[in-house]
């Protein structure tokens, strides 16, 4: 009785609302992926809370430090200190987890003469223990995950087990890029590896110091086995289906489990990790999390695709057995219905797909969403990229259209810091990480923003920002309503050319219906939409909903150009 009595509290406590809910142990735990908001960020371009460790404890220029706040390809400054103090912020836009770019000890610099960038972003670990001390110290690690769970906001690491920082050289191809070696032309050998003398111990835990663990086969070129054994950019590719491998990234990651007692990780590069690694270690964190008593630890992969096939993803739930994945093809999906003049009808070839994911529909629940993330750029660059012609007013309203697809339909929304301010980015890469503190970057600075006459030379945490307040909105409406999280999603019209898509949501207790219709074209659109035929009343969630059905199994909606309503169902016959 004791148990169902604290499960309750918690389950009310988490309807409830308030900040304080996190403060009874374990409440945020009780919630399901499918319940979260992610917030992703990258901490070196977030806020600068601590301008002492802007070099990281190196001394010399920032070929030495990594630190050049002008340059798009070095650390700024940002921290985890002001990312804690910047909580507020991040759950006043009805944020309930963040994912965090990664904060483990990278290579400062790397890179050819005239090439060279930082490791800001946090892919080219040397230290797999550790923070960097660009972000802080362990202290402020474990200072922020216990101020996140105290606002009952949930932790998701970005991990990587592909690869480490490029420390290995090879000695047939020293100082240039080494064309991939495959085993059916070298079957004898790989390259042989050079190591300098100065970074010959640099990597922790010391066993990733021997070259022995290592393909060492040169570049991947993303086709056949060098999407597997081949280096990423030249960075050192872990042999990955090692059982001493295997068993030192389940030791690495677990510990950080154990520690910290975060909630769930992204996996970089997870499609160039074979499918045996993942098919032992998922279930091995998931374990370590349930001793850690984490239920519900989320793992997501990036298997970057720039279509709306699913089947690329799918087969990574089915073969790697990965519990969910980014769901690119959500993205593509958005971008190509409400930039490129594509129907919504390319929305319903991409949800007929849910039935390819391991689990089926329920996966795809659980699968995070996005239109903006850090390596393929913001949605709203490619909407003014797409639409020359497009007034600014019409891109804010074709990125507000995109994130409510993103909290209303199925899956999990993951906002990108900085899409709530209006950010637009001049591509992808580099040209997507603008700091949400005052920048000095000049290609950033020139950047015209959406909703908004600031510009990125100024910090960039306005409450009042239209995109703000409507995520805010947004985040309410979802966690308000389970069908919104939890709901099965039906598909139930679609144009072929920019025009209607609309779905119902489903509650999972009450089975009652929230119809959700979208207008993608900038004309005023009036359509029916097929219903359940028992409901006779609704009321509006968001937008004008007609308070009945036209009859029985149809309900008319009216919609205003790139706008969208949400009508909920009421008992009574």
């Amino acid at each position: 009785m004791r148990l169902q009595l604290t499960f309750l509290c918690a389950m009310l406590s988490w309807w409830g609302g308030s900040s304080v809910e996190a403060q009874d142990a374990g409440a945020f735990r009780a919630r399901l992926p499918q319940d979260e908001v992610i917030y992703f960020l990258l901490p070196d371009r977030f806020e600068n809370g601590d301008p002492r460790n802007d070099r990281g404890g190196l001394k010399g220029d920032k070929f030495k430090t990594g630190f050049d706040p002008s340059h798009k390809g070095f650390y700024h400054g940002g921290d985890l200190r002001g990312l804690i103090s910047r909580l507020d912020y991040i759950e006043g836009l009805g944020a309930t987890a963040i994912w965090l770019g990664p904060i483990y000890k990278n290579k400062p610099v790397q890179g050819a003469p005239g090439q060279e960038s930082a490791g800001y972003h946090g892919y080219w670990i040397t230290d797999f223990t550790r923070v960097d001390d660009h972000f802080g110290t362990q202290k402020e690690m474990k200072e922020f995950v216990d101020a996140a769970h105290a606002r009952g906001i949930k932790v998701y690491l970005d991990i990587i087990t592909n690869h480490t920082a490029d420390v290995i050289s090879y000695r047939e191809c020293p100082g240039t890029e080494c064309p991939y070696r495959s085993r059916a032309d070298y079957p004898e050998k790989a390259y042989e590896p050079l190591v300098s003398p100065a970074e010959a111990k640099v990597k922790v835990p010391a066993w990733l110091n021997d070259p022995v663990w290592y393909h060492n086969r040169g570049n991947t070129t993303f086709r056949g086995e060098s999407s597997i054994m081949g280096d990423f950019a030249g960075l050192d590719d872990v042999m990955t289906e090692h059982p001493r491998v295997v068993q030192g990234f389940i030791e690495i990651f677990g510990k950080w489990i154990e520690d910290f007692g975060v909630d769930g990780f992204r996996i970089d590069t997870a499609r160039h990790v074979n499918p045996e690694f993942w098919q032992a270690f998922s279930p091995a964190m998931l374990d370590k999390a349930r001793a850690r008593g984490i239920p519900n630890f989320h793992i997501f992969g990036e298997v970057f695709t720039e279509t709306i096939d699913v089947a690329p993803l799918a087969v990574h739930t089915r073969v790697d057995r990965l519990p969910a994945v980014l769901d690119f093809a959500f993205r593509a999906g958005v971008v190509e219905t409400l930039t490129k003049g594509a129907g919504p009808d390319k929305l319903t070839t991409l949800f007929q797909g849910d039935a390819l994911y391991e689990g089926g529909a329920p996966t795809g629940l659980q699968l995070p969403t996005f239109i903006s993330n850090h390596d393929v750029g913001r949605f709203a660059h490619f909407a003014r990229k797409n639409l020359p012609g497009a007034s600014d007013a019409e891109l804010l309203q074709r990125t507000l259209l995109a994130h409510a697809m993103m909290f209303t339909l199925r899956g999990v929304p993951v906002i990108y810091s900085g899409d709530e301010q209006g950010f637009t980015g001049d591509g992808n890469d580099q040209d997507s990480r603008e700091d949400m503190f005052p920048s000095k970057v000049a290609v950033y600075n020139d950047n015209v923003l959406l909703g908004t006459k600031a510009t990125t030379a100024e910090s960039n945490f306005n409450r009042s920002h239209p995109l703000y307040v409507a995520i805010a909105e947004m985040a309410a409406l979802r966690k308000e309503h389970p069908a919104l999280r939890r709901g099965q999603q039906i598909v139930r019209n679609y144009d072929e050319k920019p025009g209607l898509f609309a779905v119902s949501r489903i509650d999972p207790q009450t089975q009652r219906e929230i119809v959700i219709a979208f207008n993608t074209s900038t004309e005023r659109l009036q359509a029916n939409v097929e219903i359940d035929s028992r409901w006779r009343a609704f009321r509006s969630l968001k937008g004008t909903c007609a308070p009945t059905p036209r009859v029985p199994g149809s309900y008319s909606v009216t919609l205003e150009p790139l706008s969208y309503v949400v009508c909920a169902a009421q008992d009574g016959t």
